[in-house]
């Protein structure tokens, strides 16, 4: 049975029983329903996103774009369930760093899905670190991108749970993305090494 004819179904029992229904019984209704069209979201996302993995190259296993799919659209959403995500993301971010919430960074949510990612091995996807807004005031942000094998991170897709709030997954090519100028993490990485080093020297030279 589909979601649509699943749902009709549904409301029109809770039309028949009308003021009859005991409240806890239409409750109950208006949660399966709910519940209902959330996975008929998250599956549409879902078969959305293995399309644009897809996209990427005509090397991609379709087995393994619907796998990586899957795991991006739906394991953050278990994530923010476990790590208490409640709020927008920033003041998230403002309750993880006074101790009131336990993760939910927008690090925190690149480091597990990149680990869920690197432990399906994929044969036919590359995993990339990103890093924007390193050498400004802005809000420094992190991400997971994945490419076709052997592809550069600019030819990538940007998996970004944290953007949107609550674990809902964000997804744009590198390239293409409105907020974001994305910097290879390692690059980041270097250029924060030498920039200290530097900065020790002149310190030690006064």
């Amino acid at each position: 049975m589909n979601r649509r004819r699943f749902c009709s179904l549904l409301s029109g029992a809770a039309l028949v029983a009308g003021c009859g229904m005991p409240a806890d019984e239409m409750a109950q209704s208006r949660a399966v329903m709910a519940f209902a069209e959330g996975r008929s979201t998250e599956e549409a996302k879902i078969a959305a996103l293995t399309r644009r993995l897809l996209d990427l190259g005509p090397n991609v296993s379709s087995e393994e774009a619907a796998r990586a799919a899957r795991i991006a659209v739906m394991e953050p959403l278990d994530w923010a369930v476990e790590w208490q995500v409640t709020d927008p993301p920033l003041l998230h971010n403002t309750k993880v760093n006074n101790g009131l919430r336990p993760r939910g960074l927008c690090k925190d949510w690149a480091d597990d899905l990149e680990m869920h990612m690197r432990a399906q091995r994929f044969q036919t996807l590359d995993l990339h670190r990103a890093i924007a807004n390193s050498r400004n005031v802005r809000l420094e942000h992190s991400t997971l991108i994945l490419s076709a094998k052997g592809d550069p991170m600019e030819k990538g897709l940007v998996l970004d749970p944290w953007r949107q709030g609550q674990g809902r997954l964000y997804y744009v090519g590198v390239t293409e993305d409105p907020r974001y100028e994305w910097d290879r993490r390692a690059d980041v990485f270097a250029w924060k090494r030498q920039w200290q080093d530097e900065a020790r020297a002149e310190i030690r030279g006064q």
